[in-house]
């Protein structure tokens, strides 16, 4: 089996595809802040955890030692506060870090690299889903971060003959997702009873579990598919839809208060994409 570095095993993405990877039996290396063990169980039986202060500030010489013996780097971690990721500066320092974790990949003689993007880094559409080849076009300093780290890792890695795997997110939720996402504040307000005020919900985005994410993810990791690749559904959903959804669980559609806050209105109408299918 391969061993692989996998960033971020402690995020939300990081820890399903960590449980992925285990039930498959991989040998996975975890670098991991010091204080892990409040924010995830780990089994140290198949994972080999590195703590590191902060991922994003490990020098060359530090990431050479960490991938020594590595085949495969799944990179999931980057900056993910969703009250400020978007615009936030940190992510200059994730997208340097990326580049040099790639450095160090070809001295370390590691042989596959799967990084992970987002659909935000495409070219919106509002009248047809997403493919791996619509154009890209980013709006934000997030996704513009992503974009350059997709073109700097494609062409570094190709030189030295490492493959490549770029797997661009939709909308994810599920299990060990921030409160502040939609789906964990609609179960938090609806269960306790509170109005919760929205957009209209007409906005329709491709929804995808988390655990579908991952599961994809690592299909992918383990196949020869290489460049860039939608994790999706491939299914449009209105908010408006997912929220009633949710609030049906509890019986309680009258505490959605629809059109309580205003549509952005540079906010897409659609988000859908293609899903790629491994090879």
């Amino acid at each position: 089996m391969s061993t692989i570095l996998l960033t971020g095993a402690t995020g939300f993405v990081g820890r399903h595809i960590l449980n992925e990877l285990q039930q498959r039996e991989h040998k996975v290396i975890a670098p991991v802040r010091s204080n892990w063990q409040a924010r995830i169980e780990i089994d140290t039986r198949l994972t080999q955890v590195v703590e590191t202060k902060d991922l994003f500030f490990e020098d060359y010489d530090w990431w050479c030692k960490a991938l020594d013996g590595v085949d495969i780097i799944v990179h999931s971690a980057w900056y993910a506060d969703p009250g400020s990721y978007l615009v936030s500066e940190k992510n200059l320092d994730c997208l340097s870090t990326t580049v040099l974790m790639a450095k160090a990949a070809a001295a370390a003689g590691v042989k596959r690299f799967v990084g992970l993007g987002t659909c935000l880094e495409y070219e919106m559409s509002n009248d047809h889903p997403l493919t791996t080849d619509s154009p890209l076009a980013p709006t934000t300093p997030y996704s513009a971060a992503k974009v350059a780290a997709f073109f700097a890792l494609q062409q570094w890695l190709k030189q030295e003959g490492i493959s490549f795997l770029w797997c661009r997110l939709f909308h994810l939720f599920g299990d060990g997702e921030h409160p502040n996402r939609l789906v964990p504040f609609l179960h938090e307000n609806l269960k306790n009873g509170s109005v919760v005020d929205l957009t209209s919900g007409r906005q329709i985005r491709d929804f995808i579990a988390v655990e579908n994410a991952a599961k994809m993810i690592v299909d992918g990791t383990m196949s020869t598919l290489q460049g860039p690749a939608n994790i999706c559904s491939g299914k449009g959903r209105s908010v408006r839809a997912l929220a009633e959804e949710i609030a049906d669980l509890y019986g309680r559609r009258d505490l959605l208060n629809f059109g309580a806050r205003a549509d952005n209105l540079v906010d897409p109408a659609m988000i859908v994409g293609v899903p790629t299918k491994v090879r």
